[in-house]
This record gives structure tokens, C-alpha cells and sequence, in this order.
């Protein structure tokens, strides 16, 4: 939420030493955290005013050249909270930022960790298909998780034993490919524009233009030995390309899977996941959330998923993820982020739509809607399971005089704290 720089001077308060604890005669080393307010100073969409690293009394105009719409997307970094501190590595990566190769049929995009070297576990493409065109079938060494963003997909995959599988996707479904399972996508013609969908690697190190084509390998194959593979006449492969594909147009796909299949799915389980189809928990802090992993999707034992709506003025709690890192893909809203990496090292950047967060493991970290509008955003892990761990749940069930004795509060505050994990907390239930 949004405070006008006059409102957040006036809460501004000083420091005060703590009081001892009760029975000490010696006064505390600590002081209190301070009570400055630290909301964010801006929201991208204010055009009229020219963003300055000001907060407070601290901070000056910026007088050399300065990217203003650049400023303007990221309040918490140009006039970062008081309570930021040490360094963190950069966890922020906009797809808008990634070069964009496009084709006869659609583009691609991706990030890894030549973009965002801390995302050492998980990597992406954002990729687009035009009605009937198709990336082309191919492998790769990584497992490919896939989420609709928008229109309609058909996938089609073949495992180690033989077994196939062909379906449709659509907005909010997802796909599972393992580890070397050769497989395409085609976008339908259910939409005048075709489909977008993005994908999400268990490697930090993958690279969307070094995987396995079907049209590049032939195209290093003498032909005299595809002719002998196949048991056929040269002749019969006069046309194959020259070079890969990698995504192209292609004739429309049957109107449904079962019409476009040589023989029906015989494999031992889905590779596909109709999210879009499960009704999302509603959760009292103001928001829902749909869990995705190996409990509901079988296949997918590296990647596991929890899609989030937060309402304008609630956030994702404060939490942390034991042993996996968690990538976050914003898909609409505005948000903001403080990544806590110990030692008193903290940093808040802002998030929209298209950019991507990456929290290592067990850092500690919220998500907090900043805009006026619904913010829904995924988290993705390299896990067969969703795990992490409440701050308020974990505080609720020690015992009070351990809490108090760390923090200060009073009794009576420590018997508020949710002992139910609640996902997303909000304005209305304090």
C-alpha cells in the first residue's frame, strides 16, 4: 500500500532503549527496532512525480542522468526501508529484460543463471506459439515443468518404455516432462493469437537453445544411414531440413487429442495436470492458494508448485523454505519483497507482472501485495513437495517466556499468533 511522503513523515518516531526484563536490575544492551515507517513511496503507475532516493531525512536528489520508468518500477530499491541492510545478491529478473528470438510461428525467451546467477536450481522460458505452430519435438537432460498462460496447447510425449501420451492444456494446466522424454507442443487454434505458456527447468544451468531437435540431428546424419534406420529408400527422406526448426508453422492439429492419436495414451500416468479445473483454498487473510506437487501430480517428482491470489493490503506471511530455494513467477499485480539472507543482510525489491524472484533456501521472506488490484504469482520449487515453514506458527507454539524473553512482547501479544499456518495474512485481521 501507498502512503503520500507527508503521512509517512508525520508516523516517523524516534528510537527508544529497551526496557530490562522484568526482575533485572541492569538495563538492556539493545534498543528498540525503530518505528519509521518504511511503505513503499511510490507505485510504478505514478508518472507525475520523478522518483529520488529520499526516506526521511536521509537520502539527496539524484543530479546526473537517471532512468526515470525504470525509478519509477522499483520504490523499495531507490529509497530502500531503513530496516535494508548488508548485501544480498540481486533476486530479481524481469522477462522483459531477456533477449526475445523470434520465429516463423512465435518466440522464445529465457532466463538462467547468466541472467540471475543466484538461481542456481531452476531456470525458465517464456515461450509464444501462433495457431497451429509448433516447438518442434525434441529432448533435453533437465525435466521440463510447464504452466498456460494464455490459449490452448497440445502436448505429446513418449517415455523410455514405449508408453505415449497426447493432450490439451489450457490457461492455468500444467505439464510434466522427466528427464530426456522426447516431446512437442502445439499451440491450437482455439484463439486468434495462439498460446503463451511458461516453462520451468530443474537446472539453473539450461539453455532452451542447446536441447535435442529431431530436425537438427537428422540433419547430421548421413542419409544413407536414416534410409538404413528406417528400412526405406533414400528418396524417401529428400525433404527433410537442413537445419532445425525449433518452432514453425504447421498444418492445424485435429480438433481433439484422441483424433490426433497413432494409439490411445498407454502411459502408466499423466503428464498433465488440469489445474485450472481444482478449486483454489480460500485463505482468511485475504487471498486463495492451489498446491501443485507430487500429493496431486504424480510425474512431476522435481518441481512442486503453489499458485497464489494476495488481495490489495494483505501478503504472504512471513515465512521461510527449509531446504529448497523458491522461484517466483508474478503473473499480474504489484509486489514487494524482502529477501532476508542472516547477518543482518536484508533487501527489498518491487515485483509486476513478468519478472521473477529467486529466494535461496531458507531465507526468510514475505510477499506483499503493493497495488490496488489482485496480485497472483507462483512459487515454484525443485521438490516433490510444497514445504515451508510460518514465522507466526512457529512463535504461537514455543513457549511464551522463550518468545518473550527474545523479542519483548508481552504475553498477551504472543497469545495472538496464529498457531495455524495461514499462508496470506491481511489488514482485516488486526
Amino acid at each position: 500500500m501507498i502512503y503520500p511522503l507527508a503521512i509517512l513523515s508525520a508516523l516517523a518516531l524516534a528510537r527508544f532503549s529497551i526496557a530490562a526484563p522484568a526482575g533485572s536490575s541492569s538495563p538492556s544492551p539493545v534498543t528498540y527496532a525503530s518505528d519509521d515507517p518504511n511503505f513503499s513511496l511510490w507505485s510504478p503507475g505514478d508518472s507525475n512525480i520523478v522518483p529520488e532516493p529520499i526516506r526521511g531525512s536521509k537520502g539527496a536528489k539524484v543530479l546526473g542522468p537517471q532512468n526515470i520508468p525504470l525509478d519509477l518500477q522499483n520504490p523499495d530499491t531507490l529509497a530502500a526501508p531503513s530496516t535494508d541492510a548488508g548485501d544480498v545478491p540481486n533476486f530479481k529478473w524481469p522477462f522483459s529484460l531477456s533477449h526475445t528470438t523470434s520465429y516463423n510461428g512465435g518466440w522464445a525467451r529465457q532466463q538462467n543463471v547468466h541472467q540471475m546467477p543466484v538461481a542456481t536450481d531452476l531456470s525458465s522460458v517464456n515461450m509464444m506459439l501462433k495457431p497451429g505452430a509448433v516447438r518442434e519435438m525434441h529432448w533435453h537432460s533437465s525435466a521440463e515443468w510447464a504452466y498456460m498462460l494464455a490459449g490452448d496447447i497440445r502436448i505429446t510425449t513418449i517415455g523410455p518404455a514405449g508408453d505415449i501420451y497426447v493432450a490439451d492444456v489450457t490457461q492455468g494446466d500444467l505439464w510434466y516432462f522427466p528427464p530426456g522424454h522426447g516431446h512437442s507442443i502445439q499451440a491450437l487454434n482455439t484463439t486468434e493469437d495462439g498460446a503463451e505458456f511458461l516453462l520451468v527447468f530443474d537446472e539453473g544451468t539450461f539453455s532452451e537453445f542447446s536441447t535435442f531437435q529431431l530436425t537438427d540431428w537428422l540433419a547430421h546424419v548421413p542419409k544413407e544411414v536414416i534410409a538404413k534406420n528406417f528400412q526405406m529408400d533414400i528418396s524417401a527422406f529428400d525433404h527433410i531440413p537442413d537445419k532445425e526448426l525449433y518452432i514453425f508453422p504447421a498444418p492445424e492439429p485435429a480438433a481433439i487429442a484422441e483424433d490426433d492419436m497413432v494409439i490411445p495414451n498407454n502411459s502408466p500416468m499423466p503428464y498433465t495436470l488440469a489445474l485450472s479445473k481444482i478449486n483454489a483454498t480460500q485463505l482468511s487473510g485475504g487471498g486463495t492458494v492451489k498446491y501443485a506437487d507430487t500429493r496431486i501430480f504424480e510425474i512431476s517428482k522435481t518441481i512442486s508448485m503453489a499458485e497464489f491470489t494476495v488481495e490489495p493490503g494483505a501478503m504472504r506471511e512471513l515465512h521461510w523454505h527449509p531446504t529448497e530455494a523458491e522461484w517466483t513467477y508474478f503473473i499480474s499485480g504489484t509486489a514487494r519483497v524482502t529477501s532476508f539472507a542472516g547477518r543482518a543482510a536484508a533487501q527489498t525489491i518491487d515485483f509486476q507482472g513478468g519478472d521473477i524472484s529467486y529466494i535461496p533456501p531458507s531465507f526468510g521472506h514475505y510477499i506483499e501485495n503493493t497495488g490496488n488490484t489482485t496480485l497472483i504469482f507462483l512459487e515454484i520449487f525443485k521438490s516433490p513437495l510444497v514445504q515451508d515453514i510460518s514465522l507466526s506458527q512457529w512463535l504461537a507454539l514455543t513457549p511464551p517466556a522463550l518468545v518473550k524473553a527474545h523479542l519483548g512482547v508481552s504475553y498477551e501479544t504472543i497469545s495472538k499468533f496464529s498457531k495455524v499456518k495461514q499462508s496470506v495474512v491481511g489488514k482485516d485481521q488486526t
